[in-house]
């Protein structure tokens, strides 16, 4: 596995173009041009991110593939309506898509946590197709969605049973706290399942040969 100063100017580049921009970009459109610009633009980088990738033959990260869709679903809904409601609605459907996601990726063999390491963690394709690894790729994915799925159900009920200001201060705890908590199981999960293995994690400069998808 890569020192943390590699994975840190590996991870960098996906940040950026996944989550970065498109915040700075939804921001500055917001106060130059209005609400539709803000979100269409936002929107349109991602996908254009996600199109450039694929012109490139280049792998596309896993967060501008789950920032992509949430933002697919959050246009969709501010544009068609102005509804309170709808707007807080918008991030809690992006939850159940992502959830619905990581859920998918696995069913079709390519789980979706393994981009989202990759984007963080540069691993060489030979530790990438280890068997142990692997599973592990397949089952955090799974463990990802379920979480995605009891933060998308709290969130629907405080949205439809509780005031708008109790919603909004819940939720900014709830997000984070699903996300540490996904965070943290799927480490000690990750050391667990290669302790019992018997294999051996070290942390050393390598070359990394990112095979494309």
């Amino acid at each position: 596995m890569p020192p943390l100063r590699a994975t840190i100017r590996h991870a960098l580049p996906n940040v950026i173009e996944g989550k970065v921009v498109p915040v700075l970009l939804f921001v500055g459109l917001l106060e130059l041009a209005g609400t539709t610009p803000a979100l269409v633009g936002a929107l349109l980088w991602s996908i254009g991110a996600l199109v450039r990738r694929r012109i490139r033959r280049e792998t596309a990260s896993g967060i501008l593939i789950l920032t992509t869709v949430g933002l697919i679903t959050r246009t969709v809904a501010a544009l068609a309506t102005g509804s309170l409601v709808v707007y807080f609605l918008q991030p809690t459907l992006a939850t159940a898509l992502v959830a619905a996601t990581f859920v998918g990726s696995v069913l079709i063999g390519r789980p979706l946590a393994e981009r989202l390491v990759l984007d963080v963690c540069p691993v060489d394709d030979e530790a990438r197709d280890h068997p142990t690894l692997r599973r592990f790729f397949s089952h955090v994915s799974l463990w990802w969605g379920f979480t995605s799925t009891i933060n998308f159900a709290l969130t629907l009920w405080l949205l439809l049973y509780q005031s708008p200001t109790t919603f909004v201060l819940a939720k900014s705890v709830l997000g984070p706290i699903t996300t540490t908590v996904t965070l943290l199981v799927a480490y000690a999960w990750f050391r667990s399942l290669m302790a019992r293995s018997g294999t051996q994690v070290v942390f050393a400069e390598v070359p990394v040969a990112r095979r494309a998808n």
